[in-house]
């Protein structure tokens, strides 16, 4: 049985949503590799190819980036430059952690939102098909991704700086799971 979280109950919420869109995307990924492979041996082996077959690749891929990136900032699994964090103490990685949430992840995910609202919203408001004759039906969807990816990184970014900030007033664990002190 898995110990109670330390944290209040809104950093438990988006940790769990951010665990339920990651398993999800998991499985996306997997009908990713299953329709590229199908969309392969279609093309190559029978000559027949699929606009709609095509379109949800890019949905698929999309969905998986997008959906995801939560997920993996609540893993660790974000790029970043470790030419000093990776050497700085449990403490110092908090504080890089709330400073860059708040002055660059956050910035980022409204300037995402910003700049994508009117063009979603468009989208939405006619509902918005393929080009294509044969193509899917659910280009707003798709769209709609472009703020849903926004909300859901700066949730979990906010959770994480939550973390942190709980951290450094000694009412929470190490957030990167290592004990104060503790070296790398």
């Amino acid at each position: 049985m898995p110990l109670p979280s330390p944290y209040p109950w809104p950093i438990r919420w988006v940790d769990a949503l951010s665990t339920a869109l990651g398993r999800a995307v998991s499985w996306l990924t997997l009908s990713l590799v299953l329709v590229t492979f199908a969309a392969v041996v279609l093309r190559y082996a029978f000559q027949f190819n699929s606009n709609a077959m095509a379109e949800s690749l890019s949905y698929m891929q999309a969905g998986v980036f997008m959906l995801g990136a939560a997920y993996t900032l609540k893993h660790g699994g974000h790029v970043r430059v470790d030419i000093f964090y990776g050497h700085w103490s449990p403490r110092g990685k908090a504080w890089a952690d709330i400073l860059g949430t708040c002055f660059l992840l956050l910035p980022f995910c409204a300037f995402v939102a910003w700049t994508c609202f009117e063009y979603v919203a468009q989208s939405w408001q006619i509902r918005e098909r393929s080009s294509e004759a044969d193509g899917l039906a659910f280009v707003w969807l798709l769209k709609g991704l472009l703020l849903a990816m926004p909300v859901v990184l700066a949730l979990q970014g906010l959770a994480e700086a939550g973390k942190s900030t709980l951290f450094l007033a000694g009412r929470g664990p190490d957030p990167h799971g290592r004990a104060e002190g503790g070296e790398l």
